[in-house]
């Protein structure tokens, strides 16, 4: 359920820069925004309606249809709890939305996460590369269009070829009668 200031603050939203309030669902509020508008109303939501936390920012992939992504973006309010979701549309053959990076550094990872796995750009983001994928990779394993069985690659298979030693490593425990702190491997060198 919206409390007062939420209402509050999608009217001013809705009023200022004319976006489109999707239906509540399971008292979720969410407004739907033009991709030109992102920077000012994300600016507008941290610096004016106290929504200094971007929780997530993720992409949905709707094949079939045209503009065919949605980038959402979930952000929060402290103070009040209020959360709001923010969504826009991009086209496939319009790929690309500002960064918000600099407004919320916790869009920085999020943002080449959308870029690695669903392929859409962020315009001026500091070091938009990918993070789980290798560079050079030419697909993007999130867009349904990708065949759930993977495409072949030319990784070498390094990984893969002989068990990896667990013993002595930095997070392996010794089994023993101990307490889990005494276990602890750093706890082994500070005798």
């Amino acid at each position: 359920m919206a409390t007062a200031a939420l209402n509050a603050a999608v009217s001013a939203l809705t009023t200022k820069f004319k976006l489109t309030k999707a239906p509540e669902f399971r008292g979720e509020t969410t407004l739907w925004l033009e991709a030109s508008q992102l920077r000012d109303v994300a600016r507008f939501c941290k610096d004016e309606l106290g929504f200094t936390y971007l929780v997530d920012l993720s992409s949905v992939d709707n094949f079939g249809e045209e503009p065919r992504f949605e980038v959402v973006y979930e952000l929060y309010q402290f103070e009040r709890g209020d959360h709001l979701r923010l969504k826009l549309r991009v086209s496939e053959d319009h790929l690309e939305v500002p960064t918000v990076s600099d407004l919320w550094p916790t869009a920085n990872w999020h943002e080449r996460e959308v870029f690695d796995m669903m392929g859409i750009l962020f315009a001026d983001h500091p070091d938009l590369r990918r993070i789980l994928m290798w560079d050079g990779y030419p697909f993007y394993p999130l867009r349904k269009d990708f065949p759930l069985a993977g495409r072949p690659s030319d990784m070498p298979d390094v990984a893969f070829t002989n068990k990896a030693p667990l013993e002595g490593g930095p997070f392996v425990t010794v089994p023993s009668c101990a307490t889990t702190k005494d276990r602890e491997p750093r706890a082994r060198h500070q005798e």
